[in-house]
């Protein structure tokens, strides 16, 4: 496993003293980069556009429900330790956990069904149920996973590579036997398992990372160890209440959070021999209404930005500053997503995790990636979390959140998305025998069209952009913004990616490149597994 944080790191110098640093978008990857710099001595300030922190993941709290709106899966608690570690704080002075038994369960269009047990000899039973031999192929395929893990954690996650430089390195260099991991996740699934039920067990994770099966590279082999080896949690009232915590920690280390007050331009100053940016920001109502705004601008040395770059290079910057318009519209964005947030009345039979298959997935995937176009026969989660924790939803009642991948880029006017429900739901009774349409007590939606504008997300993508071959580590966009000095970015569309341990990493990688630039040549050497803001 990756070092943990060197004791007594809270007693060395902050290289940052006297920099004033402005972070732009608090969702996992400013919340992080925030809590960095300003543990570095920075002194900081976090706008974020809407009422909480969070970014994608928001919520819902109405009539008694408590319903995440982005992410739902706690999965990599080692990464959310370390790092609350490295401030001297444990993931337990802030919120509880509960590990899933099952880890979730899959029914398939055929009408089978199966729980995945959280143990290994439960999994090794489930497997060799589906075919001869599967039980004992899994412990090869999850020791192969393992060291996937292991290889991809220790010397291209945890340590900042978010440059081709970076790459060249003995620790790099000694893994080579990554290389057959490059090829198409599909392909190298299938050397393992022969049974296509069975290898979308394995493969079902890609979605969390934009990608699919057949787009996306072996070495994400390693989230089935993410799921099978180290567990599927739920923290107590929800990822809003990881958002919480990481917004408290950040508060703790003086970070001044201003929420509902969205960036509407940032200027560098143009020439300057020392960079400094004006950022100019809308002051929203207390409600949040764009209604009543007042203009506000302040200047900082440096500026980090976890809104999407594109946006970022579009519409925040002068124009002329940054001109990659052909770069962001060659890239593969990961897919947007249907998604229906649900209070209910009553009982709803389904596990806290459901994942709903057709037998063959690979149309679906189709239309998100190739020929874009709403299923006709969707995959799709379905998330309970009211089954686990009480604060979810009121007694008596249930919170569902469905979420169906689809195409960025859309068309989801009213009635298509209107006629899309009705499928969905029409899927959900035939398929898993739930019906609760005449029970809902209220339903909100959220598709293309909302990550578009809510976010300013390029295709109304649900993500950010797809874990290709040609997007992995240090081929994704930069921590430094290009041509903009002082000017950096955090968060899934950089290095190391999607997913909220990605991108609390991020922020690391992002505040370690600022430390880097300002002291000239930072104050530890910057491929490390720990921290090197101290």
């Amino acid at each position: 496993m990756s070092p943990q944080p060197d004791a007594g790191l809270s007693d060395a110098a902050e290289p940052l003293a006297g920099e004033s640093i402005a972070v732009v978008g608090a969702g996992f990857g400013g919340l992080s980069a925030a809590s960095y710099l300003a543990d570095a001595g920075a002194d900081v300030t976090l706008f974020e556009r809407n009422e909480h922190p969070g970014g994608y993941a928001g919520r819902i709290e109405r009539d008694g429900f408590r319903i995440d709106t982005g992410p739902s899966w706690y999965l990599m608690p080692e990464v959310f330790d370390r790092f609350f570690e490295q401030f001297g704080r444990s993931t337990d002075d802030y919120y509880d956990l509960i590990e899933l038994d099952p880890l979730y369960e899959v029914i398939w269009k055929d009408g089978d069904r199966a729980s995945m047990p959280a143990d290994r000899a439960g999994q090794q039973a489930l497997f060799e149920s589906y075919e001869e031999g599967a039980g004992d192929v899994l412990d090869e395929y999850l020791a192969d996973a393992a060291e996937a893990y292991e290889l991809g954690m220790d010397r291209f996650v945890y340590p900042s590579r978010s440059r081709l430089r970076d790459m060249v390195d003995t620790d790099v260099l000694r893994s080579g036997r990554a290389l057959p991991k490059l090829r198409e996740m599909d392909e190298y699934v299938g050397d393992y398992f022969e049974s296509e039920k069975l290898r979308q067990i394995a493969e079902y994770k890609l979605v969390f990372l934009g990608g699919s099966p057949y787009n996306t590279p072996a070495i994400y082999t390693l989230m089935s160890h993410v799921d099978m080896n180290l567990g599927v949690y739920h923290p107590v009232g929800g990822i809003a209440s990881v958002v919480d915590a990481m917004a408290d920690l950040a508060r703790e280390l003086g970070v001044s959070i201003r929420t509902s007050e969205p960036v509407t331009a940032i200027e560098p100053s143009v020439p300057a021999a020392t960079p400094t940016f004006v950022v100019e920001t809308e002051r929203r109502g207390g409600d949040g209404d764009m209604a009543a705004t007042a203009p506000q601008s302040s200047r900082f040395d440096r500026v980090v930005a976890n809104a999407p770059p594109p946006h970022v290079e579009r519409d925040l910057l002068p124009a002329g500053i940054v001109d990659r318009e052909s770069y962001w519209e060659s890239r593969t964005y990961a897919p947007s997503a249907y998604l229906s947030y649900i209070g209910v009345e009553g009982d709803v039979d389904l596990d806290h995790h459901t994942l709903v298959f057709p037998t063959d997935w690979r149309p679906h995937f189709d239309d998100i990636f190739d020929e874009p176009a709403w299923p006709d026969d969707p995959a799709y989660y379905v998330h309970v979390p009211s089954k686990t924790d009480p604060e979810a939803a009121p007694d008596g009642h249930e919170a569902v959140f469905l979420l169906v991948p689809l195409a960025a880029g859309l068309d989801d006017d009213p009635e298509t998305r209107e006629r899309f429900r009705d499928v969905v739901f029409d899927d959900l009774a035939e398929h898993a025998g739930v019906d609760f349409r005449d029970r809902i007590v209220f339903e909100e939606t959220a598709c293309v069209s909302d990550f578009r504008q809510r976010f300013n997300a390029p295709r109304g993508t649900a993500l950010a952009l797809s874990h290709t071959l040609e997007q992995t580590g240090p081929l994704r966009p930069a921590h430094r913004a290009p041509g903009v000095e002082g000017l950096y970015y955090v968060g899934a569309y950089t290095n190391p990616g999607i997913g909220m341990p990605m991108c609390l990493l991020s922020g690391e990688h992002a505040a370690e490149a600022v430390v880097e630039d300002a002291t000239g040549g930072g104050v530890l050497p910057s491929v490390v597994s720990t921290s090197t803001l101290r």
